[in-house]
């Protein structure tokens, strides 16, 4: 991308639309290792997390997107079903990634916030649609994901 900062698409399952999350560089990775099977040498703070919930016996039932204000999407960490837990988005879909958990949002945060995939994308393959789903992105920034009927100073 132009501005060099990396991006998680997450895809809307059985539908057409991504949330695109701009993220650090540093989570970037983390979420890269994950996607990949990485194991490091020494546990990584992801890795790290995950073993403290397991050897305590306790266990990352979702991860919840659960809004974006001033281009900023906020997570939450639901333990054991009962516990939640606040938490950057970036590090919450890492540590998904790592225990297998899955990743929700609301409806309203898709609809504000999510990119529509075109049918004709969708019938290109995944690939393809990865590709122009990226030169969209090169052209875009997060503030064009602001919601113009929010009330002053929030997205």
């Amino acid at each position: 991308m132009p501005t060099n900062q990396p991006v998680v698409l997450l895809q809307e399952r059985g539908g057409d639309r991504c949330l695109p999350i701009w993220i650090g560089a540093a989570e970037a990775t983390a979420i890269a290792y994950a996607q990949q099977g990485i194991d490091p040498p020494r546990p990584l703070t992801h890795d790290l997390l995950k073993n403290v919930l397991e050897a305590l016996d306790h266990e990352l039932t979702q991860v919840r997107i659960v809004a974006l204000e001033e281009g900023v999407f906020y997570a939450t960490l639901v333990v054991d079903d009962d516990v939640e837990i606040d938490s950057r988005s970036s590090d919450a879909i890492a540590l998904a990634l790592r225990t297998g958990t899955p990743i929700v949002a609301p409806e309203e945060l898709i609809e504000s916030a999510g990119v529509a995939l075109d049918a004709d994308t969708q019938e290109s393959g995944a690939e393809d649609e990865v590709e122009r789903f990226k030169e969209f992105l090169d052209h875009v920034s997060a503030a064009d994901f602001e919601n113009p009927e929010a009330p002053e100073g929030r997205d």
